[in-house]
């Protein structure tokens, strides 16, 4: 059986959304963030983080790594059909890790995550700002389209969803990107997104 270890609150949460979508059975080890450095995880994955998923003989980490290889090895209609728009899901997933997550976590927490007397609402606002950018690039994408890759929900849908999954907490407001909204709330109005949301 599959297994994956990190708990929902994490970035392990776009892993369970994609499990969830396929359909496959698997066991889910919660352990926090704050638990990753301890000897005993550091054997499962010695940089540290969650997710990791254990496949059989495979151990894989990297959440985007993650959802791409189960969208690929068990499809179910998650995986693009075609080459172009499997390049596409790249595409995708790499950009919103490198143009959005890490602008994302930056107001996250300085709003919500991080102690009261350690926020920053000057930095939050700054990553708020930058983020204007790479949201109309998604927006304009996603103009008069339905999904990101091809004519269906994919891998490339969720992994970005996922990663936008934070942008309530973090202040981004996404009413102001029409196309964009309009997609990610068909995306998160997944039965498997909430399923995945209640682990």
């Amino acid at each position: 059986m599959i297994k994956v270890h990190g708990a929902t609150q994490t970035r392990t949460f776009r892993t369970l959304w994609m499990l969830e979508e396929l359909g496959l059975p698997y066991e889910q080890n919660p352990v926090s963030s704050k638990e990753t450095r301890t000897p005993e995880f550091l054997k499962i994955n010695p940089n540290g983080h969650v997710p990791v998923l254990e496949d059989g003989n495979l151990k894989l980490v990297e959440s985007m790594a993650i959802n791409l290889y189960l969208a690929s090895k068990y499809d179910k209609g998650l995986w693009p059909k075609s080459v172009e728009d499997q390049a596409r899901a790249y595409q995708w997933s790499f950009w919103v890790m490198l143009e959005v997550e890490a602008e994302l976590l930056t107001a996250l927490w300085n709003l919500v995550l991080a102690p009261e007397d350690k926020r920053d609402p000057d930095r939050a606002a700054k990553s708020q700002q930058k983020l204007q950018g790479p949201l109309k690039v998604l927006d304009d994408a996603l103009a008069g389209k339905s999904y990101l890759a091809g004519n269906s929900f994919t891998v490339a849908d969720l992994n970005v969803a996922a990663v936008l999954s934070w942008t309530k907490g973090a202040g981004v407001d996404l009413a102001a990107f029409a196309n964009l909204n309009r997609w990610f709330q068909d995306c998160f109005g997944r039965p498997a997104r909430k399923a995945a949301s209640k682990k």
